[in-house]
């Protein structure tokens, strides 16, 4: 885990119940300053109760959680100045233009005239709002409404930023122009904290992520690092000849092979010390593959694995 004194955001033991329904049961966090961290869960995991806390709109049962070293429950005034927030629900006024949503908020970060007029003309540029910007929100399409949320959340230059579930409801272009923006900011330094319901967004965005399931952090690790913890994981070689095939068919102890296609798999997990040990083992033997391919399980197979069945609705959806 990444120490506290380096850390953008640290957790450590964090609890949260409502009722006799346990939320968060001490979970452990370490998430270094400019890092795109993904939190992945069930419906009902706490991965949104996690986010509010962090972001000071919920109070933590125990534990400890600091954000840029201030602690959420002792200095909340001084968190808020840090982060922003774009939550599962757009905070975008329909009946405003999209540039008076962003003057709302340039208001609220007490900009003075210039700056406000500054800071806005930039946002809808770099989120390509410029032509719509007087248009009611209202017209917007879903992914123009989450572009503006996004840039609502931006007008106070915040460090760290919790995106709940940024992308649900997106078809798949405004979903990639959202992965474009979220790359965009980590590459400018940003923290992002980032929890989805989309397993593929948190493989293509995500430097670390955790795994929650019924308050309990299951897993930790890069994408790499989780599809390695669960099996299926395998090395396919291909030979140049039907000779070939055989003998290394007889040096690796008969795994699993098609003839036909002159390919074997052995099983692996695709780390850099299995796949030399593996290519030590053919050297030795003087055997030569012509092709070489990893295949690793994803991270449905990991989700799968460590929250035991997939994504479901639960009697709390917190």
């Amino acid at each position: 885990m990444t120490s506290p004194s380096r850390a953008a955001i640290h957790v450590s033991g964090l609890r949260k119940s409502y009722g006799d329904k346990v939320v968060l049961d001490g979970i452990d966090l370490g998430i270094a300053e400019g890092a795109i961290f993904a939190l992945l869960g069930p419906n009902g995991a706490g991965k949104t109760t996690t986010v509010q806390i962090l972001s000071t709109l919920v109070d933590a049962d125990g534990g400890e959680a600091r954000v840029l070293g201030h602690d959420v429950a002792r200095e909340p005034d001084a968190v808020r100045e840090l982060i922003g927030v774009t939550g599962q629900f757009s905070a975008v006024d329909n009946l405003l233009t999209g540039q008076e949503n962003l003057n709302l908020m340039a208001d609220l970060h007490h900009l003075d005239r210039p700056a406000r007029r500054r800071r806005t003309a930039e946002l809808l540029q770099r989120f390509d709002l410029t032509r719509e910007a007087g248009k009611p929100a209202s017209m917007y399409s879903g992914g123009m409404r989450r572009r503006l949320d996004l840039a609502m959340t931006l007008v106070g230059n915040p460090r760290v930023i919790f995106l709940d579930e940024p992308t649900t409801g997106l078809d798949p272009r405004s979903r990639r122009a959202m992965w474009d923006v979220i790359r965009d900011l980590a590459a400018d330094g940003v923290t992002i904290l980032l929890t989805t319901q989309y397993l593929e967004e948190a493989d293509q965005l995500a430097d670390r992520i955790a795994v929650l399931d019924r308050g309990r952090l299951v897993a930790q690790g890069t994408p790499d690092e989780l599809k390695r913890l669960v099996p299926g994981g395998h090395v396919q070689l291909r030979f140049a000849d039907a000779d070939e095939f055989r003998f290394a068919y007889q040096v690796l102890g008969a795994p699993a092979h098609d003839e036909a296609s002159l390919t074997i798999q052995v099983p692996n997990d695709g780390s850099v010390r299995s796949l030399r040990a593996l290519l030590d083992q053919l050297d030795h033997a003087c055997v030569e593959a012509v092709d070489l391919s990893v295949h690793q399980p994803d991270l449905d197979d990991v989700f799968l694995a460590l929250t035991g069945q997939p994504d479901r609705e639960r009697s709390t959806t917190r």
